[in-house]
């Protein structure tokens, strides 16, 4: 009999409402676990909790938050192929990828325990002949986070972790498809020492959890990642309320490859960006555009790159590419093969995949011959699946580039100094690669986009103070 992974509410792991299955999407015979589910009475408890702890959280010593935080980030690092497996296990991507993911969650935590001691004020003179001003910053209360299945532990950390750092309680529910990971991390902080109620877990779905934690007025501000649709809502909701919201809703993002480029250097970055974590990043490169003079030679070389990876059990040694995370998902990656060959794309790759074990494999597959107005360059698709869109030249390639409501990660292939430079400046996008990955980036740094890919403040790095605090002015007769 499976041990029920219950929610953690003001200090106590309750059971749900419900029970949800997690299982494999590697191999469907393989139960993670069963998690509990939350109803709306539950979320609201937890608000209730989290509000209730917050003057003692809010005003406890910097030094504690920075010892809970560092214990919490020195037990992931001890855990990380624990935690890898389990990441892999439920999501899907390969345990080399995993273990890193939970790693990089680790390095999150003791970051903002470094961050917890250096808040930042400011003292100025006044116009004011005797009158001093200081500028301090303080938590904002109770914030909801609401995290995507696609990074289980990474993109919890980096919003968990300065929420806490800078005072502020926590209600956090986790996406249905990977709570395991969402569990074993609330446990890991309740061990370092999170005071009952200032860290709350619900597991649930959006419509229940997510939708009590938007509209609870204790709920001081919103974290989000997910979906344009989801995020735009939550967005109005929140403005009319008055909460503060920080929003990350995807992206399709371009990948320049110009005829100067390394080929090598190129193909990698390519296969790496579009391909890689099956294709399920916010910052995927799906859309490789490609001056005429390399084209030709850069879709035979993907072709030949594209046939040596190896699509298998995420768990399984070797291989560079997991499953697809569940059916729903595949169904829609199925869908919009079928748009592209329906809008005159030919394909390279997609086809579903028979493995030892039963599991959602799907080949990685490359549009060509393909334009910058087909559906298939127009919307996110989230899966193993880019598209080459040939160009005539860098102006025509940055043009069609920038030519997308979206603006997370951008990136170009090139050995020219001047086209990088001009590049860098001119991508409309938050985030821009040289000869790297469109995806893939530093957990001390800021993590955001532009247009329809993001709204509010930055993620990550010391810029999280932006959205984590509001700023006090203080003015004394001296």
């Amino acid at each position: 009999m499976s041990t029920l992974h219950a929610n953690l509410i003001g200090g106590q792991w309750l059971p749900g409402a419900g029970v949800n299955l997690n299982k494999n999407p590697s191999n469907l015979a393989d139960v993670v676990g069963e998690y509990a589910q939350a109803d709306a009475a539950q979320a609201q408890a937890a608000i209730a909790a989290a509000k209730a702890a917050f003057p003692k959280w809010g005003g406890s010593s910097i030094q504690e938050r920075a010892d809970i935080l560092d214990r919490a980030g020195s037990a992931i690092l001890a855990r990380k192929e624990e935690l890898g497996t389990l990441l892999a296990r439920e999501e899907g991507k390969t345990l080399p990828e995993a273990i890193g993911e939970a790693a990089r969650a680790g390095y999150i935590f003791k970051f903002f325990a470094g961050e917890v001691l250096r808040i930042e004020g400011e003292k100025l003179a006044s116009v004011r002949p005797g009158v001093d001003v200081e500028i301090t910053r303080e938590p904002l209360g109770v914030v909801g986070i609401i995290t995507p299945w696609n990074f289980p532990i990474a993109i919890p950390a980096w919003k968990i972790a300065p929420a806490l750092a800078y005072g502020n309680c926590v209600v956090f529910k986790a996406a249905d498809l990977v709570p395991g990971c969402a569990w074993a991390l609330a446990k890991i902080l309740e061990e370092a020492g999170m005071p009952a109620g200032a860290f709350n877990l619900v597991m649930g779905r959006g419509s229940v959890v997510g939708e009590a934690i938007v509209a609870s007025p204790d709920v001081a501000a919103i974290s989000f990642t997910g979906s344009v649709e989801t995020g735009q809502g939550i967005a109005q909701r929140a403005v009319a309320q008055g909460k503060k919201i920080q929003l990350e809703m995807g992206g399709k993002n371009p990948m320049v490859v110009l005829d100067d480029a390394d080929l090598a250097v190129a193909i990698g970055a390519c296969v790496n960006g579009a391909f890689f974590s099956t294709g399920q990043r916010c910052t995927a490169s799906s859309r490789l555009i490609v001056t005429q003079g390399i084209h030709d030679r850069f879709v035979a070389a993907m072709r030949e790159k594209m046939q040596a990876l190896k699509v298998d059990n995420a768990l399984k040694p070797g291989v560079d590419i997991g499953p697809v995370v569940d059916q729903s998902q595949l169904d829609q990656d199925l869908s919009y093969l079928d748009i592209g060959r329906n809008e005159g794309a030919k394909v390279i790759g997609g086809d579903i995949l028979g493995r030892e074990t039963e599991g959602y494999y799907l080949q990685p597959a490359l549009f060509t011959e393909t334009h910058n107005g087909m559906r298939i360059n127009r919307e996110e698709i989230f899966g193993p699946i880019a598209s080459v869109i040939r160009v005539k030249d860098y102006d025509e390639a940055l043009a069609v580039a920038n030519d997308t409501r979206f603006g997370l990660s951008a990136g170009i292939c090139t050995t020219a100094l001047k086209h990088a430079a001009h590049f860098k400046r001119n991508a409309q996008a938050g985030m821009v690669m040289v000869n790297l990955p469109t995806a893939g980036v530093d957990y001390h740094v800021p993590f955001g986009g532009r247009k329809g890919s993001s709204y509010g403040p930055r993620e990550q790095g010391r810029y999280a103070a932006e959205f984590y605090t509001t700023v006090k002015t203080a003015y004394t007769l001296a």
